[in-house]
């Protein structure tokens, strides 16, 4: 058994695509949010918005999933 999976570059690697994906995930939540007539952050936390948290919910595992396809 080797550990070839931890040398530093590719740790450094691994790092820097999760670095990209939580970036990536965060802008493109932003954009949503700004794209829908209320804030969705207010919502779901201050008015207890159930169906709001589970739409969002749903977008946020679609776009990691994609953001993990992407860099995969």
């Amino acid at each position: 058994m080797t550990l070839e999976w931890l040398t530093p570059a590719a740790v450094g690697g691994t790092l820097m695509y999760a670095l990209l994906g939580v970036a990536i995930f965060w802008v493109s939540f932003i954009v949503v949010d700004k794209i829908t007539p209320y804030k969705l952050w207010e919502e779901i936390v201050e008015h207890r918005n159930m169906a709001l948290a589970i739409v969002v919910a749903a977008m946020c595992i679609s776009i990691g999933l994609i953001v993990a396809a992407a860099i995969h």
